[in-house]
């Protein structure tokens, strides 16, 4: 039985842990192989060893131009070109609001969580158009879609990825290459301790803390997890998704399908609130509106 990628050449960013090792995962299963840029060494390491002749790992700050221009380098030298780059590394940005926000914690939101992608296309386009096109996939989030979901500064970068992925994709249609992004919801990985000013030890644990309360705050009763991206990846990286191009893929379990009230049945509604009207009040005024026909 062939995989979805197989002959494919892929480099995930942020490989090492939640949403990109899990990505990486399906993609090796789906016979791709794959550059797994990250900045942490050890894990980094220990795939390359995990899956030998599939995965080769490479420090890669994507803060750095430099370090980008050599992780996709790595990519046509260890496996001959590159097909796939899934822009995913990130963090959960500089907390604050407006009031608090600094200058430099701004910027470095969006030199991680914007440029960083930017630069990836950027640099992975000319081994792409060599191979005859490919599939760009931006890591993006809810958060780029509605407040509330991370702080300012995430947020914002976050929706500029979204547009980034739209205007990107209108710009290298005619090479073939198809950009896109993926907007998750609450995924169990570490990046909500780290966003708090976690250990990275501690925010891996705190992933399954995750875990455990996600249920219970999406219509879909389960908590989101790596693979759930991975599979939303695999689609656009893969054939199945040549037709699909400039759009997101909302992966969040229903979070974003409206207020509790609309999914949950034992949730007061904020508008009847408002209007100081209850439930059964409400039931009563339907049954009599269908008593008389209406």
């Amino acid at each position: 039985m062939t995989g979805r990628l197989d002959g494919k050449v892929a480099l995930i960013t942020g490989a090492a842990s939640g949403i990109g090792l899990g990505t990486l995962e399906r993609f090796v299963a789906e016979g791709a192989r794959v550059v797994a840029a990250d900045v942490q060494d050890d894990k980094g390491v220990q795939l390359q060893a995990r899956f030998p002749d599939k995965v080769v790992y490479v420090r890669c700050d994507v803060t750095l131009e430099t370090d980008i221009a050599a992780a996709v380098a790595k990519a046509t030298d260890a496996f001959g070109g590159l097909d796939v780059l899934f822009n995913n590394a990130g963090h959960g940005g500089t907390p604050g609001g407006v009031t608090d926000m600094t200058a430099e914690g701004f910027d470095a939101a969006f030199s991680l969580l914007v440029r960083g992608p930017m630069l990836g296309m950027k640099h992975a386009v000319p081994p792409m158009q060599a191979r005859g096109g490919g599939a760009i996939i931006n890591t993006a989030s809810i958060a780029g879609l509605q407040a509330g979901y991370g702080p300012l500064a995430y947020s914002t970068a976050k929706a500029a990825v979204i547009h980034l992925s739209r205007c990107a994709a209108a710009e290298l249609a005619p090479q073939r290459i198809r950009v896109n992004a993926i907007c998750p919801g609450l995924i169990a990985t570490s990046i909500f301790g780290a966003s708090m000013g976690m250990a990275r030890e501690v925010a891996d644990q705190f992933a399954a803390r995750v875990q455990e309360i996600a249920p219970k705050f999406q219509p879909i009763p389960k908590a989101g997890m790596p693979a759930d991206i991975a599979g939303a990846a695999t689609f656009l990286a893969s054939d199945d998704g040549a037709f699909v191009t400039g759009t997101h893929i909302v992966v969040d379990g229903g979070i974003t399908i409206g207020p509790r009230s609309a999914w949950d049945v034992d949730a007061p509604s904020p508008l009847l609130e408002a209007l100081g009207i209850t439930r059964e009040q409400a039931e009563q005024m339907r049954q009599m509106a269908l008593a008389q026909g209406r």
